[in-house]
C-alpha cells in the first residue's frame, strides 16, 4: 500500500507528486555577529562613539557616558619615552629620521644612567666610546657655524640648507685639506647665496664672517671646479627643501647690480613702486654700459640714488653707505655718470608714474 509524503493511501494508478518547494522552509540557523554598542542612555541607532586614545576609552558623543574603557590603542606608536622629554610632547617614540647631513646610519640606542648606579654609569661610558662619531660632532659644529652667519646676514634658511649641503660634499672629497674651516664655511656660504638667487659679494660675506676676502676667493674657486666636474647620483634633499637636482653642477654667476638694489630698496623700507622702477633702471644701465666697469655694489648703489630722488623718496648717499659699505663719494662719482645720462636711461612711463626729472639733485652736490 503506498502514500504520499504526507500519509495518505494512494489509489491505484495515482501519481505521487513531489513535495512543495522549501520556500516554507526555515533557513538554516546563524549566530548574528552584526553586535552594536548602545548607549544605555541615549540608545541612539546608529550610534555615536568617539575614541580617546589618550584615555582608552570610548564615549557615547552625545551624552558624554564612557561606554568601554582600557581600550588597546593599535594605531602607530609615536612619542618618546626619554629622560630628556621634560613635556612627554616629542612626538617620536621610534626616533628621528636619519639625517643625510651626518655620517653612519644614526640607529643607536643610547644607555641612560640616571640614578642606576656606578654600573649603569660604567655601561653609559663603554657604549658612548663604542658609538661616539668624532667626524659627525665636528659636522655639527660646522652646521651651528653656518646657520648663525647665514642668520646673521638675513640670508633665508633654504640658503643655510644648501650651505651645509656642499659643506657635507667638500669634507666627503677631502679637497680641502689644510684649508682653514672658516673659509671653507664662508665660500659655502657664498655659493649657495647665488645658487638661490640671493646675491651677495665677498664684501658681504667678509663682513659677517670676518674671513679675508682674498681668502674667500681661493677656496672659492677651488670649490667651485670641484663642484662642476662633480655629477650628484642621486637627489638629495636636506633640512628646509633645497634640494641639489639630478645633473651637473652649474657654474654661478656675478651678483648683479638689480640683486643689490633690491636688498638696499628693502633696508631703506622704499615703497613696492620705486623699488620695481629700480629693478627697471638697472636693467636699463646695464644695457646701455653708462656704469661699465664697476662694481655691483657701487653700481647698484648709485641706481637706488638716482631713482629714489627722481620718483620723491630722495635717500641721501650716507644712508645708503649704511645699507652695503659703500662710500658716498663712490656713489657720487656713478651718480654723476648717471646724471649726464639722464635723458637716455629715464623712461616716460617712470614720469607717468609719478616721477619727476626736476627732483634729481645736480651731479656737483
Amino acid at each position: 500500500m503506498a502514500t504520499d509524503h504526507t500519509g495518505r493511501v494512494l489509489s491505484p494508478g495515482e501519481v505521487i507528486e513531489s513535495p512543495p518547494e522549501s520556500a516554507a522552509q526555515e533557513e538554516e540557523w546563524q549566530e548574528n555577529l552584526n553586535r552594536h554598542l548602545i548607549c544605555p542612555e541615549c540608545k541612539e541607532f546608529p550610534p555615536n562613539h568617539v575614541d580617546e586614545p589618550a584615555s582608552g576609552d570610548v564615549v557615547c558623543g552625545s551624552c558624554g557616558l564612557v561606554l568601554m574603557s582600557h581600550v588597546v590603542d593599535m594605531r602607530s606608536e609615536w612619542r618618546t619615552f626619554a629622560n630628556d622629554d621634560q613635556g612627554n610632547d616629542d612626538p617620536s617614540r621610534v626616533g628621528e629620521a636619519a639625517n643625510p647631513l651626518l655620517n653612519g646610519s644614526q640607529l643607536q640606542t643610547s644607555i641612560a644612567f640616571g640614578d642606576g648606579g656606578s654600573r649603569s654609569r660604567d655601561l653609559h661610558r663603554a657604549q658612548n666610546k663604542v658609538i661616539h662619531d668624532k667626524g659627525n660632532k665636528s659636522l655639527q659644529a660646522a652646521y651651528k657655524s653656518i646657520s648663525s652667519l647665514c642668520d646673521n646676514a638675513d640670508l633665508p634658511s633654504t640658503v643655510a640648507d644648501m650651505a651645509m649641503h656642499l659643506f657635507k660634499q667638500s669634507q666627503d672629497a677631502k679637497i680641502l685639506k689644510g684649508k682653514s674651516q672658516d673659509a671653507i664655511i664662508a665660500s659655502c656660504i657664498f655659493i649657495a647665496a647665488r645658487k638661490m638667487s640671493v646675491g651677495r659679494t665677498f664684501k658681504d660675506i667678509y663682513a659677517v664672517t670676518k674671513v679675508s676676502k682674498k681668502e674667500i676667493g681661493r677656496t672659492f674657486k677651488i670649490l667651485e671646479r670641484f663642484f662642476a666636474t662633480q655629477t650628484t647620483k642621486q637627489k638629495r634633499t636636506v633640512q628646509g627643501g633645497a634640494v641639489m637636482p639630478n645633473e651637473e653642477y652649474t657654474r654661478t654667476t656675478t651678483t648683479t647690480p638689480a640683486e643689490v638694489a633690491a636688498r638696499v630698496c628693502n633696508q631703506l623700507s622704499l615703497d613696492k613702486n620705486t623699488s620695481m622702477i629700480v629693478q627697471k633702471f638697472c636693467e636699463k644701465v646695464r644695457e646701455t654700459g653708462v656704469l661699465d666697469g664697476r662694481s655691483p655694489l657701487s653700481t647698484g648703489s648709485a641706481c637706488v640714488y638716482f631713482v629714489s630722488h627722481l620718483m620723491g623718496q630722495g635717500k641721501s648717499a650716507k644712508e645708503i653707505q649704511m645699507t652695503n659699505q659703500v662710500s658716498d663719494g663712490t656713489i657720487r662719482t656713478a651718480y654723476k655718470h648717471l646724471w649726464e645720462k639722464r635723458n637716455d636711461l629715464v623712461e616716460p612711463e617712470w614720469l607717468e608714474r609719478g616721477g619727476d626729472m626736476s627732483r634729481l639733485p645736480s651731479a656737483g652736490n
